[in-house]
């Protein structure tokens, strides 16, 4: 007994010395702390299939916060709703030298709604805890456990934690009854690990010592350089609803099925219908009729409870409360369409996120849904959250790329509309009167399309005294005066509108010696350069491909006439095209200046060339024509 008591004690001592020392910053190597503002000393994720409808997740992380700019990382955050429970929280604060500071207790740790600030209903709730630390470095542990019940999906991994932070370990394993059928996507160059454990299969990744990595200008993404796993089940269970995610055609039947019968309307709304599109010709004009009620009479409000994140509110209850969410609003244009009998299809999206993966079905690729109709001879999208787009635009962020249209038979992949660079164009005239000394008068006449109306679009519904705001802060040429202004959508079933600004302006004129200098691009000019970037890792991108066309026509004060002009430019890339022309007769001076940007992705290696291309069109945007006086 008392060897016994002797070992136990030697054992928990062992322990103790273990515990203070593990977390010693000393310890991470030099190759992992520099640059870095903090460091996963060790992250474990462990998620246990026990049946089709429950798992449990356990995981645990310790991160030590080497600087201020760390401690955003300083933190626990686990989300929950009411299939799941999350219990046995442990977390403790270590010094430096990896010596406990502080254990927290559970009446440390938040517990609160989870609202994103614009759903009306949510059950999703948040546990969290703040740490807080005087004295840098410091670590940070903490574990805990979730039982959840339902599996819609498998929680994936990475071991990119953030931008900063580097990672000594990182594993992910997952544990499913032989039984269980499921699909991984992972990174090239991991490793997966399986074995046997009991009457259960257990699969392993793992990453180590991981340096870090920097934010880079325009990436698209973290996939190519970081290790990572994707999962989804086969058959699932969640809410009392059963399902398959083995291909995009079973997803589509499982919420083809959740909205049966959801398509009824009230008796007042079906007269409505038939009334609105008594004298309509065409099924185009029916469906801009339904479309454009559907805008004035519904707004967009977020719904997310349980099933109801998938399933839409039934239509008659739209039409009773005339608010929804993206699925409830395009079910109810979907039962409109239905009563004018025109066939349309709900549409499963990723807004701002990749195209559907076509070999992988998982529910984490979308987070939106709109409404297709497809006629005889086209096929038009409806976004129908919102209360100002075209009929037919979608936006930028949901074009040219895979979606799931939901049919009857299933699941089928289908393809947005691509909004080229042509399409998405600024065309701007403007006129410069420049005065004896230096000022000027400027007419300036815009129009936008395709993405750029989108970029533009707020400025059609702002009050005016925030249209003067935006109009005088967002001017690359300084407003003296705001002599008057415009927006107009002419068409409101066109994604196109127009921009008429007119004001004044101090000296446009710099004076050295006798002469009188003018930079020519006075209305559209490229302002930065991005740095360049030695050994990239991400893959880069602009926004969205566009074509900008500029004319600026000056009229001299007289007296003065041109010395000198540029000579035309033209700048020919795989990024995009740039031109400028300059001309001058009398006392005029006519510049035109077009660029027209491709919307590509494109590997780190080419990076630095796009910096050199941005660096041409910045320094031909700022050539000066020279005036002398007579």
């Amino acid at each position: 007994m008392r060897y016994l008591l002797g070992l136990s004690f030697t054992i928990l001592s062992l322990g103790n010395v273990f515990s203070q020392g593990i977390y010693d910053v000393s310890k991470i190597s030099d190759e992992l702390k520099k640059d870095a503002i903090a460091v996963i000393r060790n992250e474990a994720q462990f998620f246990d299939i026990k049946s089709l409808g429950s798992a449990q997740y356990d995981y645990k992380t310790a991160i030590t916060i080497l600087n201020k700019a760390g401690d955003g990382f300083a933190e626990m955050e686990q989300g929950y709703d009411k299939f799941s429970t999350i219990y046995n929280i442990k977390a403790t604060l270590y010094d430096a030298s990896g010596k406990k500071v502080k254990d927290y207790k559970s009446s440390d740790i938040r517990d609160h709604s989870a609202s994103d600030g614009f759903s009306l209903f949510e059950d999703n709730r948040v546990k969290s805890l703040n740490f807080v630390s005087n004295s840098y470095p410091y670590t940070i542990e903490y574990s805990y456990s979730q039982e959840l019940k339902g599996l819609l999906y498998i929680p994936s991994w990475r071991d990119f934690k953030g931008f900063g932070v580097s990672v000594e370990k990182s594993t992910y394993s997952i544990q499913k009854y032989k039984g269980y059928k499921m699909r991984f996507l992972m990174s090239k160059n991991l490793r997966t690990d399986s074995s046997a454990v009991g009457e259960k299969i257990q699969y392993k990744w793992t990453s180590n010592n991981i340096p870090v990595i920097f934010s880079e200008p325009l990436n698209i993404g973290t996939d190519n350089f970081s290790s990572w796993i994707k999962a989804a089940p086969d058959d699932f269970e969640y809410d009392g609803s059963k399902g398959n995610f083995n291909n995009w055609k079973s997803f589509g039947s499982w919420l083809y099925n959740l909205n049966v019968g959801g398509n009824n309307l009230p008796v007042a709304t079906k007269l409505l219908v038939k009334n609105l599109i008594k004298d309509a010709k065409t099924p185009k004009e029916k469906i801009r009729i339904l479309y454009n009620h559907l805008q004035q009479n519904t707004r967009y409000v977020s719904v997310q409870l349980g099933i109801g994140g998938f399933r839409p509110i039934l239509a008659d209850k739209v039409a009773q409360v005339n608010y929804g969410n993206c699925k409830a609003l395009s079910n109810y244009m979907k039962a409109l369409l239905n009563e004018a009998g025109i066939a349309s299809n709900l549409i499963v999206i990723g807004n701002d996120m990749p195209s559907l993966n076509v070999n992988y079905s998982s529910i984490g690729q979308a987070n939106h849904m709109i409404l297709c109709v497809p006629l005889e001879k086209d096929t038009t999208f409806l976004e129908c959250t919102s209360q100002y787009d075209p009929m037919g635009f979608i936006g930028f962020n949901n074009s040219d790329r895979n979606v799931l249209m939901i049919t009857e038979n299933g699941g089928k992949i289908v393809h947005t509309p691509i909004y080229n660079s042509k399409d998405n164009y600024q065309i701007r005239k403007t006129s410069i009167v420049l005065d004896k000394d230096g000022s000027a008068k400027l007419s300036m006449k815009s129009i936008f399309g395709n993405a750029q109306f989108e970029l533009n679009q707020s400025m059609l519904v702002l009050e005016p005294v925030e249209q003067r705001k935006r109009i005088i802060n967002g001017s690359q040429i300084p407003v003296a005066e705001l002599l008057g202004y415009k927006y107009e959508q002419l068409d409101k079933a066109v994604p196109i509108m127009t921009e008429e600004i007119n004001f004044k302006t101090n000296s446009l004129l710099t004076k050295g010696g006798d002469k009188y200098f003018l930079i020519l691009n006075q209305g559209n000019r490229k302002e930065t350069v991005p740095q360049k970037v030695e050994n990239r890792k991400t893959y880069f991108a602009v926004p969205f491909g566009y074509n900008d066309e500029d004319e600026i026509n000056y009229t001299l004060p007289e007296g003065y006439n041109v010395e000198f002009i540029p000579k035309d430019i033209s700048i020919t890339s795989e990024f995009g095209n740039y031109s400028a022309k300059f001309a001058s007769k009398d006392n005029k001076v006519i510049y035109t200046r077009t660029q027209t940007m491709n919307n590509k992705n494109y590997p780190p290696e080419k990076y630095n060339e796009f910096v050199e291309f941005s660096k041409k069109i910045y320094q031909a945007d700022k050539l000066k024509a020279i005036l002398a006086k007579n």
